[in-house]
């Protein structure tokens, strides 16, 4: 896959937590420009020699993510990846039987969007795609609760998820939306083998001209006297379900 230049305009970004960093240090296309460390939160990291790496202490740290930042002492400054375009992921799927693709409508909590990114990679998807305005910034909060994902899993923004939708189904994926008004249920559809699902916010659901673009909507099978789960929480469902049906095939995923 052609990975591009950064652009220049790109900024740098922190990065905090042991599993991010640890990720992001064996990512060859992750550029570290500087890591902070306590004395103590090295052991066991292996850091390349050209690494610029400096001892601080825990208040430094601190005073780069907030005294609340879990960091485990380990902070990096860090730019953002360069992700494929989703021409370039689509190419690549082109011949793969089976296909998994994670799109977030309007969901804007980080914590969420990582905690997606991670059930995403635990269920062998292809990529996560949300729209460029309103998306969180892939650092800080994001990256901790994806624990290390981003470096593992395409993180698609689209200036257009209706074209990008469109996009999709040209290239034989189902558009399929979760919908806690649906009329059928996950657990009885058959799902197609190349699958994008599509995840609303919390509290409106998905855009309705995103809703009237999936092919079609369904709900999880749950109690009634709970309104919606967390977003995470049903999209791991979600994927697992598909993978249920669907089981991963262990094909190389370069």
């Amino acid at each position: 896959m052609a990975h591009h230049n950064l652009k220049k305009e790109s900024k740098d970004i922190l990065l905090f937590g042991r599993h991010p960093i640890e990720l992001a240090l064996k990512n060859p296309r992750r550029t570290i420009l500087e890591l902070f460390y306590t004395k103590d939160a090295l052991s066991g990291l292996t850091l390349p020699p050209t690494i610029k790496a400096k001892c601080v202490d825990r208040p430094f740290l601190d005073s780069l993510v907030g005294r609340d930042t879990i960091h485990q002492g380990l902070v990096a400054r860090v730019l953002p990846l360069t992700q494929p375009t989703l021409d370039e992921v689509l190419k690549k799927l082109k011949d793969k039987e089976t296909a998994l693709i994670m799109i977030l409508d309007q969901i804007t909590d980080p914590h969420n969007v990582g905690a997606i990114l991670r059930s995403a990679v635990a269920f062998d998807a292809d990529a996560v795609l949300v729209p460029e305005a309103g998306a969180p910034v892939e650092a800080g909060t994001l990256a901790k609760s994806a624990s290390g994902a981003l470096e593992l899993i395409p993180f698609i923004r689209v200036s257009n998820l209706i074209r990008a939708m469109e996009k999709l189904k040209q290239a034989d994926f189902w558009c399929i939306g979760l919908d806690g008004y649906a009329k059928d249920s996950i657990a009885g559809a058959k799902l197609p083998k190349r699958c994008a699902f599509v995840m609303g916010s919390e509290g409106d659901g998905m855009r309705r001209l995103t809703q009237e673009n999936c092919d079609y909507s369904v709900k999880l099978p749950m109690n009634p006297v709970i309104e919606s789960l967390n977003v995470s929480n049903a999209a791991a469902l979600t994927l697992y379900e598909f993978r249920r049906q669907h089981p991963a095939t262990g094909e190389a995923d370069s």
